[in-house]
């Protein structure tokens, strides 16, 4: 979406896990002993208050355990705001971390690191201990009787606590996405805006809720795909962006959303949407650098480095999706469609464009660098609502693991079945294509009721724009609340995914 440009109040997100009954280990231990090693970097908001990001090194000494709950109490009224690598809960002053299915397991003198963003007032002392599965962790090991010899009743972990049906790995074959089965996956879901804009602007990282909560809300929908706007320059760190909201600590809070929403059952995209470099040619609506304009191209600076940390933080996790650039339209600044198809695929010296622009072949090529074999999506001309020689440019890649997306709103220039038949009809039959933005500005849902059927009867999956509790008459929002009350628009929306979403 192009035309949100102001941030908007930003309500803390914690994320924070669901509380629940505390995981005992899982295997018959006897010894146990640990170590942890916590430090922080603080931060000065206010008089007398402030926010840190704590991490904490995590190392067991004693015999081989397959889940872990870290426990701790916080000493100086210090509360939590997110937190990463683990499932935080926090209840006055005691704070526990439980293990993710993919850092369980810790053999004898293995560490893992885990962490978290908080605030203070006053000051914010260390805690003073921490215990694993219920051992203080004092750098010894102490001998223990089985759990089978004790006489405790409680249940084990395999009946007190569900298996989670996690987000399944995907990549591309003929014109569909699939599962390591081979099932069909169609992407159905939402957009939550945010991470694009509040970081540069200075008003945090997210905008609303990034908990367990606000995504249990987004599943009464039947939403199984979430895409996850960013900014490259938050990623990266650069000068522009608050330390508090940039670089490790931005990255740390992704990182801890997309984990969320796969142990959720939910495809998360993650997708670059607003990027360094100034432009002041045709469209560009201002010269703001700020997630204000958005500019027709990556730029060859900094965008191949975001998609290298990106690719690099989610390689070998297949059920996330990338989605390189949000709304390119190259061919404004250059003033045809072949010149601008040319600098979509190419990049380089385009006419008009005054940055050297990152061609879409240069990114993916970033990408499989690294050894990332995800899914890779790639939009059009005209903010991907034109991929009428999408198939002639599209970029090669060794993994045979490209998509396409497009964007349909009431108000572009293919927004209608007659045009979507001529144009993303072809696509659709050649490659996996979504509509990863529908919407319309009237706060209605006339026009995506019939775009989502054109969707469903060409195997086109689509995410509606957008899941934040924005005003409706500033652009189309699904919600007015957090608990996922429908907008009007969302109404309509909400309903087409009770029949086809599962």
């Amino acid at each position: 979406m192009r035309y949100r440009t102001t941030s908007l109040a930003v309500a803390g997100g914690l994320l924070l896990a669901a509380a629940g009954a505390v995981l005992l280990p899982t295997t018959a231990q006897a010894a146990a002993g640990c170590q942890v090693t916590y430090t922080t970097n603080d931060w000065t908001s206010g008089p007398g208050q402030g926010g840190f990001t704590g991490n904490l090194t995590i190392k067991n000494l004693g015999d081989a355990v397959s889940s872990w709950t870290l426990g701790f109490a916080f000493p100086g009224g210090q509360q939590l705001t997110q937190g990463w690598s683990a499932n935080w809960t926090q209840s006055g002053a005691n704070v526990t971390a439980t293990s993710m299915s993919y850092n369980g397991s810790l053999a004898t003198g293995a560490s893992t690191s885990i962490g978290f963003n908080g605030s203070w007032t006053g000051s914010n002392p260390k805690p003073a201990a921490f215990t694993l599965n219920g051992v203080t962790c004092n750098g010894t090991t102490t001998s223990s009787p089985s759990p089978s010899a004790s006489t405790s009743s409680s249940p084990s972990p395999s009946t007190s606590t569900p298996p989670q049906t996690t987000a399944p790995k995907l990549k591309v074959s003929g014109n569909k996405l699939v599962t390591s089965s081979g099932a069909t996956y169609r992407l159905i879901g939402v957009n939550r805006s945010g991470g694009e804009f509040a970081c540069i602007q200075g008003n945090g990282i997210w905008d609303g809720p990034m908990d367990q909560a606000s995504i249990n809300a987004m599943r009464t929908w039947k939403v199984r795909t979430v895409r996850v706007p960013l900014n490259e320059e938050c990623w990266l760190g650069t000068a522009d962006v608050q330390a508090a909201y940039g670089g490790a600590n931005y990255q740390n809070a992704v990182k801890a959303y997309v984990n969320l929403l796969v142990a959720s059952g939910i495809t998360p995209i993650v997708e670059m949407h607003w990027n360094y470099g100034q432009y002041t040619g045709p469209s560009a609506g201002c010269s703001d650098v700020k997630a204000t304009c958005q500019k027709p191209m990556p730029d060859a600076q900094y965008a191949p480095s975001f998609w290298t940390g990106v690719a690099n933080a989610f390689k070998g996790n297949d059920a996330v999706i990338f989605d390189l650039f949000n709304e390119p339209y190259p061919e404004r600044a250059t003033g045809s469609a072949s010149t601008g198809w040319a600098c979509w695929r190419d990049g380089g010296t385009c006419p008009g464009i005054t940055y050297q622009v990152a061609g879409f072949q240069s990114l993916v090529n970033a990408v499989r660098a690294t050894g990332a074999t995800n899914v890779i999506m790639v939009g059009g001309l005209a903010y991907s609502n034109d991929l009428t020689q999408w198939l002639q440019y599209k970029p090669t890649d060794p993994q045979n693991n490209l998509a396409a997306f497009a964007h349909i709103y009431n108000f572009n220039s293919c927004a209608n079945t007659s045009c979507y038949d001529s144009q993303l009809a072809p696509v659709a039959q050649q490659v996996p294509l979504s509509l990863t933005e529908i919407g319309e500005n009237d706060c209605a849902h006339g026009f995506v009721d019939t775009l989502m059927n054109w969707a469903d009867a060409h195997g086109v999956g689509y995410l509606g724009w957008t899941w934040n509790a924005w005003n409706c008459s500033s652009g189309p929002s699904l919600i007015s609340d957090y608990n996922g009350t429908p907008t009007a628009f969302g109404q309509g929306i909400k309903d087409h995914f009770a029949a086809v979403s599962s």
